[in-house]
């Protein structure tokens, strides 16, 4: 396939909350709940950070912004270019992950450029190519969140909602990782061959506009998440505190979306509903009957190799990076900056393996035409009846009753 467009490419940093900017709001909620009485921002115990999680459902349910607590792309991404031409964060949309926070997709489809803003990989004359140089800020991840360091990336299509949670590739940092891919895309027959679907109904459509202008199509999965929040929300009177994405829902027979509150996570209703409608056939058929498996789905095979990195040579530019990116540096950055960069650089490389793309497409047995003519021959050999049989028969007919008719009127 050439030209091929390039796929979407969406990454995140693998711990989501930003210590300096995450601490004081949290201290605030904890000690009015007098879960804690302490005004300490440096000290952060395991029994504090099982409250992380309640922390942010109460603000989301106070429809209070978190992004002020996460990693913005403007602190982390020191380069980033495509076909050796640069690209800034323009280029990329935002969403929110309930594990990685803010998220960041290079080449989506967005409804503000359609398809002439894609990228396809001749672009500037070259071969497919984006290049990132990212700078996590290790120091400032939030103690006992996340069990590793480094940034989390996925490949996948340009009209493609970005399940990161699922299927995401984790890169430690010091290295520089290379994800090359290969397409593969399957095409199914629509109705009356199979159930196949390509519309995103109403309660997908609400979801998709918490990816802020990605003009994202159907797929089943996110059907998956729309339909079972919906239902959730009509039992439980909230939603699944883990799709923090699906705040919006479209309850079945009506086109009003609903901004609805997320059950707490002691509130044994939501995983309840959730098992209860997959279980229940008639309840599924109601609130879920449009998930079938798409008509059209282009995935990527991914080969993934990495390299120590930054060498040397690049030390000395990250650590400038770092100290004008506004985020707090450790307190012995002076005599720890080369260890702290080896701890915190991530590189990455998306580029092509092949120009082919793998196509799996279902092609009907029996086409229209072939019914006639299957229908035409096994009459004629089953019952001794042919096209020619049947028109000599309505012709007799027609000749008989002519016949009659002339006897009539010459009685007359």
């Amino acid at each position: 396939e050439w030209p091929q467009a390039f796929p979407a490419v969406t990454i995140c940093n693998y711990s989501p909350l930003r210590y300096d900017r995450f601490i004081s709001p949290f201290l605030n909620y904890t000690n009015a709940r007098n879960i804690t009485n302490t005004t300490n921002t440096t000290i952060f115990t395991t029994a504090q950070a099982a409250y992380i999680q309640e922390f942010l459902l109460y603000k989301l349910n106070q429809n209070e912004s978190l992004n002020d607590y996460f990693y913005s792309l403007e602190s982390m991404m020191m380069s980033c270019n495509y076909n050796n031409m640069p690209c800034t964060t323009t280029n990329f949309t935002w969403f929110i992950s309930p594990l990685y926070g803010l998220c960041y997709t290079f080449n989506a489809l967005l409804k503000s450029t359609g398809q002439s803003g894609i990228k396809y990989n001749a672009d500037n004359g070259a071969n497919g190519l984006l290049e990132l140089s990212i700078y996590v800020h290790q120091n400032q991840y939030v103690p006992y969140l996340s069990n590793g360091i480094g940034m989390v990336a996925l490949v996948h299509d340009n009209v493609q909602m970005p399940i990161i949670e699922l299927t995401a590739m984790l890169l430690s940092s010091g290295k520089h990782h290379k994800l090359g891919y290969a397409k593969k895309t399957s095409l199914f027959l629509p109705a009356p061959y199979t159930p196949c679907n390509d519309k995103a109904n109403l309660g997908m459509q609400a979801m998709f506009d918490q990816y802020h202008d990605a003009d994202y199509g159907y797929a089943q999965f996110p059907c998956y998440f729309a339909c079972i929040q919906a239902y959730t929300y009509k039992k439980c009177g909230c939603g699944n505190p883990y799709r923090w994405n699906n705040r919006l829902v479209v309850l079945p027979n009506t086109d009003t979306p609903i901004n609805i509150q997320l059950c707490d996570f002691d509130n044994s209703c939501y995983g309840a509903a959730g098992i209860e409608i997959m279980n229940t056939e008639s309840i599924w058929t109601t609130f879920c009957p449009d998930c079938t498996l798409e008509c059209s789905y282009s995935e990527f095979n991914i080969q993934s190799t990495s390299v120590l990195a930054p060498p040397a040579y690049m030390r000395d530019g990250i650590k400038q990076f770092v100290e004008s990116s506004q985020v707090p540096l450790p307190e012995d950055w002076n005599t720890s900056y080369v260890s702290e960069i080896q701890s915190s650089f991530v590189s990455l490389e998306v580029a092509y393996e092949t120009t082919r793309t793998e196509v799996y497409s279902q092609q009907p047995t029996m086409a229209p035409v072939d019914v006639i003519s299957n229908v035409g021959g096994q009459t004629g050999l089953w019952i001794g009846i042919s096209f020619l049989s049947l028109m000599e028969l309505a012709e007799m007919i027609y000749r008989l009753i002519r016949s009659q008719c002339h006897r009539l009127w010459t009685r007359t």
